[in-house]
């Protein structure tokens, strides 16, 4: 069984932001394999399913991107998994140009908050993931209100179509392996 989480904040508020990608990208998935994530659960809203002829759980927690860990930590022990295979966490990164993806099996959080809690909360940094480029901060912006914004229609489509790609490689990581996926998609 997998836990692919998607990396993001609750509220409206954050609706369709950069940092909120990871939601973004697990509800396509979820839309695509019709896959409910209604419940909540573990500090968390979830949904059970099969993905590409495995068993999964499609988790979006809900303790703010900075906290995701203790969600995450939760369903792990919960569900008896093996984070070094059986996660697949999907997150924004800013060092990657707007609508690329970069599949990782492990690594430092790269600054990136919600990472850093996972691998705390872990006690390790191996874990599959998936990197969404929301591209790089401007000059002299303020990294949380880049990240906290929006994408111009443009970006939009760019991440869209980013999206379909990450949702195509998630399947792959699940029936081919993660370095299957990032031969392919890296």
């Amino acid at each position: 069984m997998y836990l692919i989480v998607g990396l993001g904040n609750p509220g409206r508020e954050y609706e369709g932001t950069r940092h909120n990608i990871g939601y973004d990208v697990l509800g396509m998935l979820a839309a695509q394999e019709q896959i409910s994530i209604l419940e909540k659960k573990h500090r968390a809203v979830i949904g059970k399913g099969v993905v590409a002829g495995e068993k999964c759980i499609l988790a979006r927690p809900v303790t703010y991107m900075n906290l995701s860990g203790e969600s995450v930590r939760e369903m792990i022990a919960y569900y008896k998994l093996d984070p070094s295979s059986d996660l697949i966490v999907i997150s924004d990164d800013i060092s990657l140009d707007v609508g690329r993806i970069r599949i990782r099996k492990k690594g430092s959080a790269g600054g990136h908050n919600g990472l850093k809690n996972i691998i705390a909360n872990l006690g390790s940094d191996v874990f599959m993931r998936v990197k969404m480029g929301v591209g790089e901060k401007p000059p002299g912006w303020d990294l949380a209100d880049y990240v906290l914004g929006r994408f111009s229609s443009p970006e939009r489509k760019m991440m869209e179509e980013g999206a379909e790609r990450a949702v195509d490689a998630i399947r792959m990581m699940i029936a081919q392996g993660a370095d299957t996926a990032m031969n392919h998609f890296n």
